[in-house]
């Protein structure tokens, strides 16, 4: 079956580079300064970017210590443009679908994973080859959209006729799967799971749970226009597990 691969469209991609956190990097998303709080110590380590786009987070590794960094992804485009960012002898881009990463057991120390999980159908598959690939006391980090924000599938506000914000829909909660959803003007598949299958998955796989965080708009951020409206539902979940 051929993975949906919106980045590697033009007009996706086009649009996509014009994002903050694509024309910023880590300063540019307003979940990092959470984030980086949560990921360990790179010294020396053999490091997984699983869906590494831009390559902000191997390059971050590399700086901060990694022996060897492995960011993947199915886009092309995405690596092409990393290759000209965050190039470095000790990073390696690979073109391939995380479900379709193929490593020796235990043979790395990180796992890193960026807004990508919400695009992989098949959840517990993959979060069991992490397992296979992480040392025992191996780290994964990830971050993905929250179960509330995937669950009714439009990812948008409700709104009243003068166009002013209601509230966000919540629907369809335990219906786990498929939702369509528009993003940067475009339909875009994504998976919806529940807060309880992220978390079960990984405790029933081998995994001891560190952190668990939903986070806010950091405070010198809630003036942006818009921003103020981000404190009334979570949109991203993060979370840090090591394998037992």
């Amino acid at each position: 079956m051929m993975k949906e691969n919106k980045y590697d469209e033009q007009t996706f991609f086009s649009k996509y580079s014009q994002m903050t956190r694509s024309q910023k990097g880590l300063q540019g998303a307003g979940e990092w300064q959470t984030l980086e709080k949560m990921l360990p110590d790179f010294e020396k380590k053999q490091v997984l970017d699983l869906g590494c786009g831009y390559g902000w987070h191997c390059k971050y590794a590399v700086d901060h210590g990694a022996a060897a960094v492995l960011g993947t992804d199915i886009s092309q485009r995405m690596l092409e443009e990393a290759k000209k960012r965050h190039s470095d002898p000790k990073i390696t881009y690979q073109c391939v679908a995380m479900e379709e990463v193929i490593l020796p057991p235990a043979t790395i120390d990180v796992i890193l994973s960026s807004l990508a999980f919400h695009y992989v159908a098949a959840f517990e598959t993959l979060i069991k080859s992490i397992s296979v690939w992480l040392k025992p006391g191996g780290v994964l980090v990830f971050s993905v959209e929250h179960p509330v924000y995937t669950a009714e599938g439009s990812q948008d506000w409700q709104y009243d006729r003068q166009g002013e914000i209601q509230h966000f829909p919540v629907d369809h909660y335990y219906y786990e799967g498929k939702r369509e959803t528009r993003f940067l003007g475009e339909t875009v598949t994504k998976y919806h799971r529940t807060l309880t299958t992220y978390l079960m998955t990984l405790l029933q796989n081998g995994f001891i749970l560190e952190k668990v965080i939903e986070p806010q708009p950091p405070a010198e951020l809630l003036e942006i226009p818009g921003m103020k409206d981000e404190m009334r539902r979570p949109m991203m979940l993060l979370v840090a597990a090591r394998k037992s």
